[in-house]
């Protein structure tokens, strides 16, 4: 695994999620996003008590494939498994570790808003919907509604803000410490912030329940929190 050094120098652009960032993008998860591996392991618990063999499952913002892979492994049955995102970049580091490890799925690279759904049993969505203006962020939540049998489950991920302000920046701190204990520079954790600046906006807990609750969801509920981390479980 490459380490994640990206921005232990000036950067010259907003966060994006080219090639530099694929080449790093597992080692960047794993220490940047508090109890990350353990997470995807209890949404893989989670979804392992109500999959079947043959079901359809879709990752959105699937990266380096790596979710799919372990939902695979944790099934151990025959799912229907596809995975799309917007750079080619992880598409093909995710097609790359699926021939590695001899899982079949269905790997594209594609934007969420074009690409055709179709009907699904479970859809995944780990750390995307920050990155999608809020305009247009209900829409996607929508469409992921509307894919979905009756039953079906959506599980999503995202980092959070919190209403109270001074709580809010406790937390922020928090997380800062928790990165730098991972190895991370006080320098690069700092342009790591410049860099997503209006590009990551993230919604509180309340916004994230009341926009799945208004694309029709029956219930949903928080699988996992650290700090400002939250994972969502919604029920069609």
């Amino acid at each position: 695994m490459q380490k994640d050094n990206i921005f232990s120098k000036e950067i010259e652009k907003k966060f994006e999620f080219d090639e530099q960032v694929a080449s790093v993008f597992d080692d960047m998860l794993s220490r940047s996003i508090p109890f990350y591996k353990e997470n995807l392991e209890l949404i893989c618990n989670y979804l392992a008590h109500s999959i079947k063999p043959g079901d359809r499952v879709l990752d959105i913002g699937c990266s380096t494939g790596t979710f799919l892979l372990q939902l695979q492994a944790k099934v151990q049955q025959p799912l229907q498994l596809t995975g799309i995102d917007s750079s080619e970049a992880m598409i093909k580091r995710a097609g790359n570790k699926a021939k590695a490890y001899d899982v079949e799925m269905t790997l594209e690279t594609a934007d969420a808003f074009a690409y055709p759904f179709h009907t699904r049993d479970f859809i995944v969505c780990n750390y995307l919907l920050q990155f999608i203006r809020p305009m247009m962020r209900a829409r996607l939540v929508e469409k992921i509604y509307d894919a979905l049998e009756e039953g079906g489950i959506f599980v999503f991920s995202e980092k959070v803000i919190f209403k109270d302000k001074k709580f809010d920046k406790q937390i922020i701190d928090i997380y800062y410490e928790y990165k730098q204990a991972q190895g991370y520079s006080k320098t690069e954790i700092a342009q790591k912030r410049e860099a997503l600046e209006n590009v990551l906006i993230p919604y509180t807990i309340e916004e994230n329940l009341k926009m799945v609750k208004e694309a029709g969801f029956l219930s949903v509920e928080t699988l996992f929190q650290w700090g400002n981390f939250v994972t969502f479980v919604a029920v069609k």
